[in-house]
């Protein structure tokens, strides 16, 4: 059980909302799976498309009152913060573009966001959100979901506690192949949104998983980014957005990174992986096979831990939620994100004071810095690959 985080049955179940996620969608139902897993909070209002029959055709499937489907986030904002039982949160996993809008229209009627990443296209736009939940004292999360692993949340342990020593240098990638061919002609939505500037911003593959990246180091091993040099390719023919990209990164305090995102990667399903190298040990984790991290030090054979098994840090060890060899994977991952983010809001409507444990998900200020990095990465291609300060 997820430390401090037990189920208390006069607690009543929360409410949230969806906006996106409708006929056709991935994401959405697998944010509507994860937070059905912990049974903490239930849907009952949605605006799932912007065709208001492809909404009712969803909230009826999902048993929702035909008087809180919504024809645009607007209207659902609104009419929800004046309803007695508006919902505690709104979930938003449309695609890039309308995340701004749909934040700020939920923020500004005053009902928390939980919103899948890319946070927004540019980071004046994060920037202003992020203020604004801040000011309305509304939690706000960004959906990074592999901050949610338990041996991820040991290895930032370990890089907090001294174990490896000074950081040096960290490799990551995340390669995939589901771009290797032109797909998005061949009627895949997932693949026309994403590789259309109109929905998806300035890039596709440094913003889809790269974003990932970024992320990922930054929550392990706490390196604020210095400056990096990027390229972006196009490598298949006719494409508008990059689908690779190569980028070297300089931290705050000397060490050194090298980052791969790539979705013409043949032979590679969903390999995001780092390795933190450090003056006493490595760090090395796969998210492929989550339950297991490897960690070596000079002189010293190397050990490869095991999630459930092995003795994980305390904080750590409360995310793992059933016996080793039992593998977890990513809808643990993306429920322990919930499970801590509703048990804060929780916590926060009874008017208890939130501890940082309270706070382990991705914030809206996560979202800012990967924003930041996006645009960056993107303004240092267009410059032939030269170095962007931060």
């Amino acid at each position: 059980m997820i430390e401090g985080l037990k189920n208390d049955n006069k607690q009543r179940k929360l409410t949230y909302g969806m906006v996106g996620g409708g006929p056709g969608a991935f994401i959405g139902d697998v944010h509507r799976k994860a937070i059905n897993l912990d049974g903490l909070a239930s849907i009952a209002a949605g605006c799932f498309s912007r065709d208001k029959e492809k909404t009712l055709e969803t909230g009826r499937a999902l048993g929702i009152a035909e008087d809180r489907l919504y024809a645009s986030y607007d209207e659902m904002a609104k009419k929800e913060s004046q309803r007695e039982d508006c919902i505690d949160f709104a979930v938003v996993v449309t695609p890039n573009a309308t995340h701004y809008g749909a934040v700020k229209a939920l923020l500004s009627h005053g009902i928390a966001v939980v919103c899948d990443k890319p946070f927004t296209f540019n980071t004046e736009e994060a920037a202003e959100l992020t203020a604004l939940a801040k000011r309305k004292n509304l939690l706000l999360a960004v959906t990074y979901t592999y901050t949610g692993y338990p041996a991820v949340k040991h290895a930032r342990e370990l890089v907090a506690s001294g174990d490896i020593g000074e950081i040096r240098f960290v490799n990551a990638e995340y390669p995939q192949e589901w771009l290797a061919t032109a797909t998005e002609s061949d009627e895949n939505k997932q693949a026309a949104w994403r590789l259309d500037p109109s929905q998806s911003g300035k890039t596709n593959c440094t913003g889809d998983i790269g974003s990932h990246v970024e992320n990922l180091v930054s929550y392990i091993t706490g390196l604020r980014i210095k400056k990096l040099a990027a390229r972006l390719d196009k490598i298949v023919e006719g494409r508008k957005l990059d689908d690779n990209s190569t980028i070297m990164v300089e931290y705050e305090g000397g060490a050194k990174g090298l980052y791969w995102a790539s979705q013409i990667a043949i032979g590679f399903d969903n390999a995001l992986r780092i390795r933190i190298f450090g003056s006493k040990g490595t760090i090395q984790w796969s998210q492929e096979d989550p339950n297991y991290l490897t960690v070596s030090y000079l002189d010293k054979p190397t050990m490869r831990l095991s999630r459930g098994r092995d003795a994980f840090a305390s904080h750590a060890q409360s995310y793992s939620r059933i016996p080793s060899g039992h593998p977890e994977g990513y809808f643990e991952a993306f429920a322990n994100i919930y499970k801590t983010y509703i048990t804060a809001l929780m916590k926060q409507k009874n008017g208890e004071k939130l501890t940082p444990e309270d706070l382990d998900f991705p914030t809206g200020d996560m979202g800012v810095d990967g924003v930041k990095f996006i645009n960056a990465c993107v303004e240092s291609s267009d410059k032939d690959s030269t170095w962007i300060k931060f």
